[in-house]
């Protein structure tokens, strides 16, 4: 068994337990870990996404169970998610490997210090989501697939600024994640078997990797919620923001080789 297993194991439950917690951060925490590895971005993007099939189908499953799930937001949300994260994930495939990383890294980095903003700064003003709702999706569902992860960070946190019950807004946009992944996985792979993905032969080298979050992330999907009661949101968003920009500070020596 790859010695890589079982650190993704770790990374897996504890991206699962955050983002159980708050609706965010398992992409952004797993893809930033693998980028850091050196794995390409789009490679890093496809294999989060399906090991996402795996979590999000638990995390959502367990949403539902407990009644977290607007159905109406869901109707809303998961179209225009799941167009965004086809059209993201055929970018991101269209594009050499390595002249898009600084840019995702960038990106990734980016979400950190918006997390961080988000947890340190005043609340936002509430008001009720309309008809921003379905952009909002398009969007959160391009950036996941095109940067393999943001989904949660830009549209759990723009809904709860909106005026969302946290409880619902965090069941809806975990379960409608399922959708999402659901979509940027096939988009990946209808690239891979169509030729249009000259990267997609290096996969197969990640699959303990992919292996590990999954497992890791199974693992942490029924327990995720209890999370919420031992650790204030604020600190949670802190050590997330942190984390992510740890990670994205890694990658970005190893770039500049440095180490």
């Amino acid at each position: 068994m790859d010695g890589d297993f079982w650190l993704f194991v770790a990374v897996g439950f504890a991206a699962q337990l955050v983002d159980g917690a708050l609706g965010m951060a398992y992409g952004v925490i797993s893809s930033t870990t693998l980028l850091a590895f050196g794995v390409p971005p789009a490679q890093a993007s496809a294999a989060v996404h399906a090991a996402e099939v795996f979590t999000t189908g638990a995390s959502g499953a367990s949403h539902m169970a407990h009644r977290n799930v607007d159905w109406k937001l869901f109707r809303r949300l998961a179209p225009a998610g799941a167009a965004g994260a086809a059209l993201g994930a055929y970018v991101l495939t269209s594009v050499d490997g390595d002249a898009i990383r600084p840019f995702v890294t960038s990106y990734l980095a980016i979400l950190g210090v918006l997390i961080l903003l988000k947890a340190l700064g005043p609340p936002a003003r509430p008001r009720q989501p309309g008809l921003e709702v379905v952009p909002l999706g398009a969007v959160g569902g391009f950036l996941d697939a095109s940067g393999g992860g943001g989904w949660g960070p830009i549209v759990t946190s723009s809904l709860v600024a909106s005026g969302q019950a946290p409880r619902q807004t965090i069941g809806t946009v975990n379960t409608v994640e399922f959708v999402v992944a659901c979509t940027a996985s096939a988009a990946f792979l209808i690239a891979m078997l169509s030729g249009h993905w000259e990267e997609a032969e290096g996969l197969a080298d990640h699959a303990w990797s992919v292996a590990g979050l999954i497992v890791g992330g199974l693992i942490a999907a029924p327990f995720a919620g209890y999370l919420t009661k031992l650790i204030p949101t604020r600190t949670l968003m802190i050590l997330v923001g942190v984390l992510v920009l740890a990670l994205a500070g890694f990658q970005t020596v190893k770039a500049l080789g440095w180490i």
